[in-house]
């Protein structure tokens, strides 16, 4: 007959064991700082309106491209600051695995965008840049936080959405598209983010 210290110690172990293996989850996983998102969809809006200027419609083009880099820039610092601000190197476990995750569809989109540059059909980009976009968020997705992934991946199978519905509409709709993927979409799921990872970090 089992006494009920003991069944304190058994319950006592099994708590201490759930506690490693959450450690363990947390620790090989990478938790993307909602204030990334909604930076770059804040970038992304403004492209989408600058570009949607008729005097400067027709640089729609270098328009994204800069807007591309400046977003791409604002995100590595912020997550940077978020990691160090948790006491986590940037380019260390779970958040070099995330990067080498996104990395080949990012690159893909890179050469294509020159590509297509070269071979004059640019009217196909917008549909590129969100599908490839889509696609490496949705490869980085298991590297993220257990409480993020079901949401980050819902953002990168609706940036694919979006990448798809582009290829089908006419030139004249590729901003509004642009806008509503790298804008919106960023910038919903952002808040959402920031959301859940404020929720983690409050006091029970």
């Amino acid at each position: 007959m089992r006494s009920n210290n003991t069944v304190a110690i058994d319950s006592h172990a099994l708590g201490t064991l759930n506690y490693i293996r959450a450690s363990i989850d947390a620790a090989g996983a990478f938790a993307v700082p909602g204030t990334a998102g909604v930076a770059m969809g804040a970038v992304g809006l403004l492209a989408a309106v600058v570009a949607s200027v008729p005097a400067l419609a027709g640089h729609w083009l270098i328009i994204w491209l800069v807007a591309a880099t400046v977003g791409a820039g604002l995100g590595v610092v912020l997550v940077a600051r978020h990691r160090s601000g948790v006491g986590l190197p940037l380019y260390r476990g779970p958040a070099r695995r995330f990067v080498l995750c996104l990395c080949p569809a990012l690159l893909a989109g890179g050469v294509l965008t020159a590509v297509l540059c070269q071979a004059g059909e640019t009217r196909l980009l917008p549909g590129v840049w969100l599908l490839l976009y889509g696609c490496a968020v949705l490869s980085a997705t298991l590297m993220t936080a257990p409480a993020m992934m079901r949401l980050i991946g819902t953002m990168g199978a609706l940036f694919v959405m979006c990448g798809a519905l582009a290829f089908e509409l006419s030139p004249h709709w590729h901003n509004l598209v642009l806008g509503g993927g790298f804008g919106l979409l960023h910038l919903i799921f952002g808040f959402l983010i920031g959301r859940i990872d404020g929720m983690e970090r409050s006091p029970a």
